[in-house]
C-alpha cells in the first residue's frame, strides 16, 4: 500500500441515515461519516462491522459520496451471516467503519471511459460516474444485473436504443452521464444479454476516432470481468478491473485476499484489499 492510501484509512464510528430494501435481497445503506465522504476515491471501499455477534467485517464498495453532508451510500446484497446481520441495522444505530481502503481507478486523458458493472459490481461504476459528471469526459456507463435493478429505471433522455437498451439508472441520468441496462432477464428497456455484449453493440456504433478515447474500467463476478478483459483485448483498448475477494483484515495484514499477476520478472502475489482492489486487466487475465 502507498503512504498515501495508508494515511487515509481511519476506523470511525458510523451512525446508520438510512437502510434501503430493493428486490432480490438487495439494499443501499446511508452512512455519515466526514473523513469517509471527504477522502473516498472511486474504486475504494471500506471494511464494515455487521454485528456485534459476527467479529469479521465485511468489504463492501462505496458507491456514492454526498461531500455536502458527509455522508456515503453502500450497496450490498445479503448472500450471507454477515451480509444478514447488517441488513438488520437500523436508521439510528452506530457502526464501526474502517476506510477508505484500497488503490482506486485513475482516470487517464481517454475522454471516453466505458465503464461496466455487474451485480454488487456497480457502486465502483456509479463512483466513478460522479466524481467525473460536469468534465469534459464523457463516460457511457453498462450496469448488469440478474435480479431487478435496485433502483427505478427510466427511458434515457437521448432517445437512443442499444438493441433495446433504451432504459437508464435515474441518478446517472440527473449527472447527465449516458448509460444503458443489461440483464438475461426479460426486464422492460433493458438489453437482454451480457454486459459484454451490450458493450460491443456501444463500440461498434462509434468511429475510429471516438474508439481512440476508450478506456474501460469494470467491476463485478471473476467471470464477468474475464470476459471484460477479452472484450478489451479483442479491441485494443485499455481496461482496468476491481477484483471482488474475501477478506479478513483488509489491511495488508493477514495476505487472506492474494490473487496471482503478472510482472516484467514473471508471476506475483498481490493482495487485492491493499494493492487492489483495481488492476490493469492485462496482468490479472
Amino acid at each position: 500500500m502507498n503512504k498515501e492510501n495508508r494515511n487515509t484509512i481511519k476506523v470511525v464510528d458510523c451512525q446508520v441515515l438510512a437502510h434501503y430494501k430493493f428486490e432480490g435481497d438487495q439494499y443501499i445503506l446511508t452512512l455519515a461519516s466526514e473523513v469517509i465522504a471527504q477522502e473516498t476515491k472511486p474504486g475504494q471501499f471500506v471494511h464494515i462491522s455487521v454485528s456485534d455477534i459476527l467479529p469479521m467485517r465485511r468489504p463492501i464498495s462505496i458507491m456514492s459520496v454526498d461531500k455536502e453532508n458527509n455522508t456515503f451510500d453502500l450497496l450490498y446484497k445479503v448472500v450471507g451471516e454477515g451480509t444478514k446481520q447488517l441488513a438488520e441495522r437500523k436508521i439510528g444505530e452506530m457502526i464501526s467503519v474502517i476506510g477508505p481502503i484500497g488503490n482506486g481507478f485513475k482516470m487517464t486523458d481517454k475522454k471516453l471511459p466505458l465503464l461496466i458493472g455487474g451485480g454488487v459490481g456497480m457502486p465502483p461504476m456509479v463512483a466513478i460516474a460522479q466524481s467525473i459528471k460536469e468534465t469534459d469526459y464523457q463516460p457511457f456507463a453498462i450496469l448488469g444485473s440478474e435480479v431487478p435493478f435496485p433502483f427505478d429505471e427510466q427511458l434515457a433522455n437521448d432517445g437512443k436504443d442499444y438493441q433495446g437498451a433504451t432504459h437508464t439508472m435515474p441518478e446517472l441520468e440527473d449527472w447527465g452521464v449516458a448509460c444503458r441496462l443489461a440483464s438475461l432477464q426479460d426486464y422492460e428497456g433493458v438489453f437482454k444479454g451480457y454486459v459484454t455484449d451490450l458493450a460491443e453493440v456501444y463500440l461498434d456504433s462509434l468511429s475510429a476516432d471516438e474508439l481512440a478515447q476508450v478506456e474501460i474500467y469494470s467491476c463485478g463476478p471473476h467471470p464477468m470481468l474475464k470476459a471484460v478483459a477479452k472484450l478489451a483485448k479483442d479491441y485494443n483498448l485499455p481496461c482496468q478491473v476491481s477484483l471482488e475477494e474475501n477478506m479478513a483484515c483488509a489491511v495488508g495484514g493477514c495476505a487472506g485476499c492474494v490473487v496471482e499477476v503478472q510482472t516484467d520478472n514473471g508471476p506475483a502475489m498481490k493482495r487485492v484489499c491493499v494493492d487492489g482492489p483495481v488492476f490493469d486487466a492485462t496482468i490479472v487475465f
